[in-house]
């Protein structure tokens, strides 16, 4: 059975900056061998469902703003540099970028969390189709969407670190 030291440090950045849904899932005995990108994600999954209100908002505010201030100053994690470089993100015009400045910000304000997506397959046109269709559901809509959002992130990210 893989250390629990271990599976925190391979697998605690997959929910942004919230390693405590690694430590649980270890914790509670839903982590099963052979690690699978599947297996793994159900487990991560079931303490993100479980995680009260306050800790599930603290995963979406945990998450950078697309081509945001974070990506400007190189300060991203290096999973998110390298899903929003996918998606062309840190190649936006100079009215591409205001434009997604002002969407955060009004996404902020509205929601209290960041606008999070899965980018993988994206590009910087359907981001922001989504972000406009987005920003018009209601706050409870919305933040499910954005904990879908998250859960599809982590499941990139496993297959990513599992090879699947």
């Amino acid at each position: 059975m893989i250390e629990r030291d271990e599976f925190i440090r391979r697998f605690g950045g997959v929910f942004e900056h919230s390693p405590f849904i690694a430590e649980r899932a270890y914790d509670q005995g839903l982590v099963c061998e052979p690690l699978t990108a599947k297996g793994v994600h159900a487990a991560l999954c079931e303490v993100f469902r479980a995680a009260g209100s306050d800790e599930r908002l603290g995963v979406l505010r945990a998450h950078p703003d697309l081509a945001g201030k974070l990506a400007v100053a190189g300060d991203l994690t290096e999973d998110s540099r390298k899903e929003q470089a996918g998606a062309g993100l840190d190649r936006l015009s100079e009215a591409e970028h205001a434009e997604f400045t002002k969407l955060n910000t009004a996404y902020i304000d509205k929601f209290g969390f960041p606008f999070i997506i899965a980018v993988s397959g994206l590009d910087k046109d359907d981001i922001l189709a989504a972000f406009r269709r987005r920003i018009e559901n209601p706050a409870d809509a919305e933040k499910a969407d954005a904990c879908q959002q998250v859960e599809k992130i982590a499941e990139i990210r496993l297959k990513a670190l599992l090879s699947e």
